[in-house]
């Protein structure tokens, strides 16, 4: 692989991450089941010891949750591209969660924003690359 396909890859795998933290806060669940491969692995960062598995179980699990006002955060993500049809990555993640307020103005947080990481996979696929799995965990307890 030379320097280009490797940063290609790495751009692309960001990529995936950034729209999936914008999918979420807009509830496009049928777009962030896309993003994963037929049959890819998610753990929240609730819930890592809960694996999530294949288009049908993930797209239940989002819609299974009731509606909240979110906002993901993305940080520090480091791709590494393992050969040219496989990657890595390690990013941390910040949710604010919150309510909408009766004024109408600016939600107003529900909770003390979390912080976790994510371990991703992902793998070249005949639609693009994907997720093949998506480990999350918390950083610090919840308040």
């Amino acid at each position: 692989m030379n320097r280009d396909d490797r940063i290609a890859i790495e751009w692309e795998c960001t990529r995936l991450i950034n729209l999936y933290a914008l999918l979420t806060d807009e509830a496009r669940w049928d777009e962030i089941v896309a993003l994963y491969a037929e049959d890819g692995l998610m753990t929240r960062p609730t819930a890592p010891d809960d694996p999530i598995v294949g288009h049908d179980a993930l797209y239940a699990a989002f819609t299974a949750r009731p509606p909240r006002i979110s906002r993901h955060v993305c940080a520090n993500i480091v791709v590494t591209a393992e050969n040219a049809d496989e990657a890595s990555a390690q990013s941390l993640i910040l949710l604010f969660t919150g309510s909408a307020a009766e004024d109408g103005g600016l939600p107003v947080p529900d909770a003390a924003p979390l912080v976790g990481t994510y371990s991703d996979r992902f793998r070249l696929t005949d639609k693009g690359w994907r997720f093949t799995e998506r480990r999350g965990e918390l950083s610090f307890r919840k308040m």
